[in-house]
């Protein structure tokens, strides 16, 4: 990594702290003006993000190997809260086993940059393997649910999100300086900045839902004003952290907004279907892991792509 962009990676990670140190300070005054108002959710997110800033900064600011480690303990957890959520068979104990040991090798793969093996394994190989051993076991009766519902959690929980870990093996084949711990940056801060805006322009304008059977609160309003935020934070960030053109960066302003949106109510549909609120309670105002990275489940993949067949 060159001298500017981690230069511009500071940047830009101080330009979020500054953001929380500001949200911060608009829960004071608001506590202070307005005593009578519950702001406790609030005050739980905000420092929920304060620790997830800095356990992510700490991490792509210190090696691309710790980074990994961390999308790694990051998959894990949201594949363990996904499988505490489905009812399983207890005959696929040894099965479930296995599935976690993939997540391992997945990044591990990606550390060592074997782009056709760590693009393949879990769809291909792990795809097999589980069916197989489910076979052998012997228990035919929810067979093709527990199959369907094993293979599906691997695929967004590792797959899916290890693409975000891909960004840290590419090599830039630019001119322009580049490198894998500022796409990182990039595609996390604008996934998580679109399901902020989106929330925040459902809540103001709000009149027309998307889906009210699977997420109410999901509108028309909040969607397109997510989007157009992304857009327009989207560009100049592109610029300091990333190779994209000015008009790459609108079309990844376009697959974060979008997908971003679709990542978030793939798993409030699983929710939905399962009678549940929140994967979990490890973060504290937010639910549980798969909450906070439904989003990136989506827009991982779709971004990491779109770098890799136009820049790489």
């Amino acid at each position: 990594m060159t001298a500017g962009l981690s230069g511009n990676l500071v940047l830009v990670l101080l330009g979020i702290v500054t953001l929380l140190a500001v949200a911060s300070l608009v829960i004071l005054a608001l506590k202070s003006s307005l005593p009578g108002n519950d702001y406790s959710e609030l005050v739980l997110r905000i420092r929920t993000w304060w620790a997830i800033v800095a356990i992510f900064a700490f991490a792509i600011l210190m090696d691309r190997i710790a980074a990994i480690i961390l999308l790694a303990f990051v998959s894990f957890l949201a594949f363990k809260e996904y499988i505490s959520m489905i009812p399983t068979r207890r005959t696929d104990r040894q099965v479930v086993f296995l599935a976690y040991l993939s997540i391992p090798l997945q990044y591990y793969w990606i550390c060592k940059g074997w782009y056709w093996l760590y693009i393949i394994f879990i769809p291909v190989f792990v795809f097999l393997l589980l069916p197989f051993c489910m076979v052998l076991i012997g228990e035919t009766k929810g067979f093709l649910h527990a199959t369907g519902t094993l293979h599906w959690g691997l695929m967004i929980t590792v797959f899916a999100l290890s693409h975000a870990a891909c960004l840290l093996a590419l090599q830039t084949g630019t001119s322009r300086p580049a490198s894998g711990e500022g796409m990182l940056l990039y595609l996390v801060f604008l996934t998580e900045f679109n399901d902020i805006s989106q929330y925040f322009w459902g809540k103001l304008l709000g009149r027309h839902k998307v889906t009210p059977l699977v997420s109410p609160n999901k509108t028309y309003e909040g969607l397109l004003g997510g989007i157009i935020t992304t857009l327009l934070l989207a560009f100049p960030l592109a610029q300091v952290l990333t190779p994209l053109t000015h008009m790459e960066a609108v079309i990844a302003g376009l697959i974060i907004g979008i997908g971003g949106f679709i990542g978030d109510i793939n798993i409030s549909a699983i929710k939905r279907d399962l009678g549940i609120r929140e994967s979990g309670k490890l973060l504290p105002g937010h639910g549980g892991v798969l909450d906070r990275v439904d989003s990136l489940t989506c827009t991982a993949p779709l971004f990491f792509h779109f770098v890799h067949y136009t820049h790489y």
